[in-house]
């Protein structure tokens, strides 16, 4: 019990520090090599944040437990949304542009409706998982080609606010590496001990499973997103969420898929990707409700409501699990 709770202690010290590290280094990196903030969110804080997502995935599926990486993918998409961007909105408005709504957002919406459709058979087979892992490399490849047609001026413009560096690209680059690996490590760390205090005082691993493992995978990118979302750099926070919910949806999906088949339980679909197809679509409400020609946002009043219904979401799994 003591072991446990200092490592709950541990890792969350080491989770804010790794945060600040990781964002520091994705930030100077972004403006030393002429990247858009919101490329450098969905591609490297995005999917580096999702590492724990596919480790424990991965694993699920080696071990024979192939459903728990089905819910893993989809309760951090949940969270993603509903928990990091209400929190993140919490400590400033998170905007989300134009662009955003026509680009990255329709990406999303489109492939988690792809996602839906391949479960409505009730399997993920090796060849649904192939067709989210090439669905997957495709967005991603068109992504990064798009960002790079980018005339040097254009990246200039996109830049001329910005800071100046402060790191070299080397500096930068290890300091994006040593904080992953600390994210990851930390967020491991704090959910271990978690989970060892609940199984001490006597709560079900039901319940652990659906609120401490849960939000423990997407504890780096609550970290990183409100880290940076404290330093100003909201198209981070915001491409964090985006990307790692890209990552989760078709290629963590995918790689379980493509270790071990799954068997969906339709409550699954008709429940949990519903509500995550639901908070997808009212990103696209929060963006087109401001003014004409001002760019759209989650206010902290609209954050607070995301937080309240992930709430009450986590509650009703509670809930029906202890029933």
């Amino acid at each position: 019990m003591l072991l446990a709770a200092l490592a709950v202690l541990v890792g969350l010290a080491l989770l804010i520090w790794s945060a600040d590290r990781f964002v520091e280094g994705a930030s100077a990196l972004a403006r030393l090599m002429g990247m858009a903030p919101l490329l450098v969110g969905i591609v490297i804080v995005g999917f580096g944040t999702s590492a724990p997502e596919m480790v424990v995935s991965a694993l699920a599926a080696l071990q024979g437990s192939p459903g728990i990486a089905l819910g893993n993918a989809y309760g951090s998409n949940i969270a993603n949304i509903a928990l990091i961007l209400g929190a993140t909105a919490l400590m400033a408005p998170v905007v989300l542009h134009r662009s955003v709504l026509r680009k990255e957002l329709p990406l999303l919406a489109g492939a988690t409706l792809f996602a839906a459709a391949l479960l409505l058979d009730g399997d993920v087979s090796r060849l649904d998982a192939i067709g989210l892992l090439l669905l997957f490399a495709a967005i991603m490849g068109h992504t990064i080609w798009s960002e790079a047609k980018r005339s040097k001026i254009q990246r200039a413009a996109a830049h001329e606010n910005d800071e100046a560096p402060t790191m070299s690209p080397g500096r930068a680059a290890m300091w994006l590496a040593v904080g992953l690996g600390a994210l990851v490590g930390s967020s491991r760390l704090l959910v271990w001990g978690a989970v060892e205090i609940a199984n001490s005082l006597g709560v079900s691993d039901v319940v652990v499973g659906l609120t401490v493992v849960a939000i423990g995978t997407s504890l780096p990118e609550l970290a990183s997103s409100i880290v940076a979302a404290k330093k100003g750099q909201h198209d981070i926070a915001l491409g964090n969420v985006l990307g790692s919910n890209l990552f989760n949806t078709l290629a963590v999906v995918g790689i379980a898929g493509a270790i071990s088949p799954m068997t969906v339980d339709s409550m699954v679909l008709y429940r949990d990707v519903s509500v995550m197809g639901a908070l997808t679509i009212s990103l696209f409400v929060f963006g087109f409700a401001a003014a004409k020609g001002k760019p759209g946002r989650i206010n902290r009043i609209e954050g607070a409501v995301l937080i309240g219904l992930y709430a009450a979401y986590t509650g009703y799994l509670v809930i029906t699990a202890v029933g």
